[in-house]
């Protein structure tokens, strides 16, 4: 068309971003990344900080929904380590919580260290006493052996509070220092301890020798002691073994016993359910079911506590943790345990 108009081509410049530039674009946004990490880290921090909760949220479990009136449940889950873990946190939420009227603790444990279970213990009786002897009412779960015995004496002399379900495993009433001999297969391999010690006795509890039998004397005198407190405790929370002593020291070998057992020697009350337990809870406060709530406690994770730990485990010197468990499993203690590798326990931080 020889009248058509004319149209220049117009050059088509692409400017392509440089090496810098781009650098500069990730640093702008890891900054941006890290600031915001940092700022999550301070909230968290702050909110830990003046939160008074103890961490832990409250959770609806029967009754009514609306009740004033509580009955909380705290619960005793696995081996027993410090002891100042979550049941403390929920010995302390409950502590503070006035419309609280009864207590049922619920213990699934096999025990622990000697010093965890007397924490606990001494915190549920104290927790008794603060509130004036409100009804404390013990379920026992799959097992409450040894350190799970123990603290299930925090019933005091109350009258059929303990329960066991047909299941149960309890009993284990001992102390036990976990000690095993490699002096043999040290030998073997020609190796030898020669470790410089202020004293001899600074070794009394080490694999690498056999324990002479002055020390064996001692060991047993220390294990002794807290084996007489462990029946002490007993004798709290079982009065009918006061009258007749000779009948604990009957029971108190390091031998489990079966619900039925355990309820034929006084060792619990009944034989029910942890919803048995907090019927007898209702009737010693004198509460009326159907204006009360039951209640339990558990300690939520979040997305960020996952991934703060996950990023704290990774900023870990390589080999920290494998030592740090190596050094807390050849630490001799004395436990309240039902197991076969006592020695193993220390490592456990589980709902303590």
């Amino acid at each position: 068309m020889a009248n058509a108009p004319q149209y220049s081509q117009q050059p088509i410049i692409v400017y392509q971003q440089g090496t810098f530039s781009r650098f500069l674009g990730w640093l702008g946004w890891a900054a941006f990344f890290l600031c915001a990490l940092i700022l999550m880290t301070q909230w968290s921090t702050m909110a830990e900080y003046f939160d008074t909760s103890g961490g832990i949220t409250e959770k609806f479990v029967s009754g009514d929904k609306f009740g004033d009136d509580k009955i909380a449940i705290i619960s005793i889950e696995g081996v027993i380590a410090e002891g100042d873990g979550f049941v403390k946190r929920q010995i302390d939420r409950v502590a503070k919580d006035e419309n609280v009227k009864a207590i049922v603790v619920r213990v699934d444990s096999p025990g622990g260290t000697v010093t965890g279970s007397d924490y606990i213990l001494h915190h549920l009786k104290k927790l008794r006493k603060e509130k004036s002897d409100i009804p404390l009412v013990v379920s026992m779960g799959s097992m409450a052996a040894s350190g799970g015995y123990y603290v299930s004496m925090a019933v005091g002399d109350q009258e059929n509070v303990i329960y066991a379900e047909p299941t149960t495993t309890t009993g284990s009433i001992g102390v036990i220092i976990p000690h095993y001999d490699i002096s043999g297969l040290m030998a073997k391999f020609d190796i030898k301890d020669d470790s410089i010690a202020s004293h001899e006795r600074k070794q009394m509890l080490t694999m690498t020798k056999p324990i002479p039998q002055e020390h064996r004397e001692i060991i047993q005198g220390y294990v002794n002691e807290s084996f007489g407190r462990f029946k002490s405790i007993i004798k709290e929370g079982r009065p009918g073994f006061k009258a007749d002593e000779s009948k604990l020291d009957q029971l108190a070998t390091g031998e489990i016993f079966s619900a039925d057992q355990a309820l034929k020697h006084g060792l619990v009350d009944k034989i029910g359910f942890i919803e048995d337990a907090i019927d007898r809870a209702l009737e010693l406060a004198k509460l009326d079911k159907a204006k009360t709530r039951v209640v339990e406690f558990e300690k939520p994770a979040s997305l960020f506590d996952v991934g703060a730990i996950a990023m704290s485990r990774a900023a870990e010197p390589a080999g920290r943790s494998e030592l740090h468990l190596l050094m807390e499993m050849s630490t001799p203690r004395p436990y309240y345990l039902l197991t076969s590798l006592p020695i193993l326990a220390g490592s456990h931080r589980g709902r303590e």
